[in-house]
């Protein structure tokens, strides 16, 4: 199987990962992604999705942690901003 043949097997399956994740599991978290709420843009699955959809699996790899990151940066600054109105932030990328 050649190499191309396999990622973009593995890049296909990563994508319908991705959407069963938004369609099933993210609508019932209870909590929105840090980085969306913050910037107003688009939530860090969908950023990693369009990755995915555009580029690669390999580009995918490599900007997600960056996105987390700063997913995380954004939770702080949102759990900075909230404190006084009790809200509990959680980054999308909880072990990161």
């Amino acid at each position: 199987m050649a190499t191309s043949t396999v990622e973009s097997f593995a890049t296909q399956a990563a994508i319908a990962s991705l959407n069963l994740y938004r369609t099933h599991i993210s609508p019932r978290k209870g909590f929105s992604c840090p980085h969306r709420l913050l910037h107003g843009d688009e939530s860090c699955s969908a950023y990693v999705h369009r990755i995915l959809a555009n580029q690669s699996l390999s580009a995918a790899i490599q900007l997600a942690p960056q996105r987390f990151q700063a997913c995380k940066a954004a939770a702080q600054t949102l759990a900075t901003q909230k404190a006084q109105g009790g809200c509990i932030i959680i980054p999308c990328c909880l072990p990161i």
